[in-house]
């Protein structure tokens, strides 16, 4: 049997071919699923995977010039780095301030970056102590390309039909070596190959990994700590492949403090600030546990576990881990997948499974492939905040880019009942996360349905509460073809044309300026994909704010002009989302919805927040670096 599986790092597939697998797709710290392709002779499960992205499997200098770009990388040398002279107790000391500053209550609004800065102060001292104490590999990171390939065929991984290669623009991919026709099966790589949570409790982790609560809860930082302990061991199985993996990213978590700056006022931010946070106090309590408990004592990370070995394998991880499914198919588990991780990303469907029966992830072209063109993966619809945060890159031609809204209903609003019954009828929350697209219309049925219900009047709520044909009104209320009024049109376009305006508002730089600041010759690779996120952002709220603009000025002639209201029939119901329901329609699937979100209250006059809440925690069960939870990308769509 097959399962669908969500790209985790850099690339998505689409579900495979061959009998008995599951659709493979990156787990980024956000990583959607996609639908699996027609099985010719098994059916396909679609398995649910976290949301982790990788960042650069093939770095580049320019990152985001083109599509499928990934993150510029140094490569690993290698040895171990010599020991600077620190007194243990000096650097416990910084280690417990580390933890106790990360475990603070959160910043209240308007504090965050203060702490940030704080906390990244404490990091670089420990950072300085540490110089010269991590473990590197000699040679460049090509050099060890061919072993990974012998490796890989020594294992009984496919071999024919491509090779790694240097691209001008997106640094290491794979290149097909012959022509290579869409949907063709072209690489699959077996399960002794993947590093996962299941081969990490087998290994000298394994112990601590029994006691350890949060080893337990977060399979992703079990396998940053299974990768640094293999890296550690000159004798490990995974040797090729962890040879080959970036020296560096180019994740937030390595940008300089000024380049995380040209985030600010992004929606990206608040994540940038908690992924920081969070993997700091990750690598503090860590640190203690590793020099402290019982079961860590034979671990080879106990005479050298630095920050920058953290913060490496923790976006080795968040860039590349995938859910694939248990050996006996009964649930899922994190995995990197040595190889197939090369791919780049391009828009498309996920093409990658596991295959059940014959063990191993397996991933059929996303086209057709002439002999020396680039072999792409999708990694999923992510926005480019994600790609940045995650990944380390932004895409260019992102299809699938937007912008967080976050809207409800105010509970001191006279009609707040009303308002919420007919939402709950049509199953969307009266406060909740959507999202503004980049392309038109720049809003979903989702919150065009929120939008009228957001602007009704007490009349209007009645007709869709107790009026004829009322249950079945609620089918109409994501539909453009079915307004409520000319005036509902009228209010709803002026205030998404109003919001969208002033969330422009709440950016420190215009359009032009942005513009002109990527212009610069001297801007850093950091400040360039944060610069090119923040316009992008504004780019889709002013496109946002014009078409709301033109819609209101077409409904305002409509009602000019005395046009006739297009009126729902009993016969219509053919032509609306999930007609053969015969049910309200149900639109479950909000875009970008949080769970445990705090409530947004808005009134229709009300400004509108930009961006996530702060503070984040970690949390049993919770991704590192802030990611998001694995329950929140359905397999079937693709992230």
């Amino acid at each position: 049997m097959r399962c669908c599986i969500a790209g985790t790092g850099y690339n998505r597939r689409r579900p495979m071919k061959a009998s008995g697998s599951s659709v493979l797709g990156r787990v980024p710290g956000d990583c959607g699923l996609v639908a699996p392709f027609p099985p010719r002779s098994s059916v396909w499960t679609p398995i649910k995977l976290p949301v982790d992205r990788r960042s650069s499997c093939g770095q580049s200098e320019e990152i985001g010039r083109k599509m499928g770009k990934k993150s510029r990388v140094k490569t690993q040398k290698s040895g171990t780095g010599a020991a600077a002279v620190v007194s243990p107790k000096e650097i416990m000391n910084l280690i417990s301030e580390l933890l106790q500053k990360c475990s603070n209550v959160a910043p209240s609004s308007g504090k965050e970056w203060e702490e940030y800065s704080q906390i990244r102060g404490l990091v670089e001292k420990i950072r300085k102590k540490q110089k010269g104490m991590s473990v590197v590999f000699d040679g460049s990171r090509e050099d060890y390309f061919p072993d990974l390939m012998a490796w890989a065929g020594e294992c009984g991984a496919s071999l024919e039909g491509f090779a790694i290669a240097e691209f001008a623009d997106e640094g290491y991919g794979l290149k097909a070596t012959r022509d290579i026709k869409a949907e063709e099966l072209f690489l699959w790589i077996p399960r002794k190959m993947l590093m996962t949570v299941e081969s990490a409790k087998n290994s000298v982790l394994g112990p601590l990994y029994g006691q350890d609560r949060i080893l337990q809860a977060m399979g992703n930082v079990t396998l940053a700590l299974h990768l640094l302990c293999e890296r550690a061991d000159p004798t490990s199985p995974w040797q090729p492949y962890i040879r080959t993996l970036p020296s560096e990213y180019d994740t937030p978590l390595y940008f300089e403090e000024d380049e995380v700056c040209h985030l600010l006022a992004t929606q990206a931010i608040q994540d940038v600030l908690s992924q920081f946070k969070n993997t700091a106090r990750q690598y503090a309590y860590f640190y203690k546990v590793i020099q402290t408990h019982p079961n860590a004592s034979k671990l080879p990370l106990k005479d050298a576990f630095t920050f920058d070995d953290y913060r490496w394998a923790v976006s080795s991880v968040m860039t590349r881990q995938n859910q694939i499914p248990t050996e006996d198919g009964s649930r899922v588990t994190l995995a990197l997948i040595p190889l197939w991780d090369m791919c780049n990303h391009t828009n498309g469907l996920i093409t990658t499974g596991y295959n059940l029966e014959d063990d191993r992830c397996e991933c059929v072209a996303l086209q057709d492939y002439k002999e020396n063109e680039q072999i792409y993966i999708f990694y999923g619809t992510r926005s480019n905040a994600e790609f940045v945060i995650h990944n380390g890159f932004f895409f260019e031609d992102n299809a699938h880019d937007r912008v967080k809204i976050k809207l409800g209903v105010s509970k001191s609003e006279r009609l707040y009942a009303m308002k919420a019954e007919v939402l709950a009828r049509a199953g969307i929350p009266s406060s909740s996360v959507f999202a503004l697209h980049c392309s038109e219309p720049p809003i979903s049925a989702q919150l065009l349905a929120f939008l009228r219900v957001f602007c009704m009047t007490e009349e209007e709520l009645k007709d869709y509460l107790v009026g004829d044909h009322a249950i079945n009104k609620i089918f109409t209320l994501g539909n453009a073809e079915f307004p409520v009024s000319w005036e509902n049109e009228i209010k709803l376009w002026t205030f998404l044309e109003t919001r969208a305006s002033l969330l422009l508002k709440t950016y420190k730089t215009t359009s032009e300026e942005d513009r002109s600041i990527l212009e610069k010759a001297d801007l850093s690779l950091h400040s360039r994909v944060a610069t090119k996120l923040r316009l992008a952002e504004k780019e889709i709220l002013e496109r946002a704010a014009a078409s709301g603009r033109a819609k209101r000025l077409h409904f305002q002639k409509q009602l000019e002009d005395a046009a006739p209201l297009p009126l729902y029939e009993e016969s219509d119901i053919a032509l609306l989302e999930n007609a053969d329901a015969k049910l309200p329609i149900i639109l479950r699937k909000l875009e970008e919805e949080d769970e445990g979100l705090p409530e947004a209250e808005l009134r229709p006059d009300a400004p509108l927040v930009n961006g996530d809440e702060a503070g984040t925690k970690i949390r049993p069960g919770a991704l590192p670096n802030g990611a998001r939870r694995t329950e929140e990308q359905p397999k079937e769509k693709g992230d």
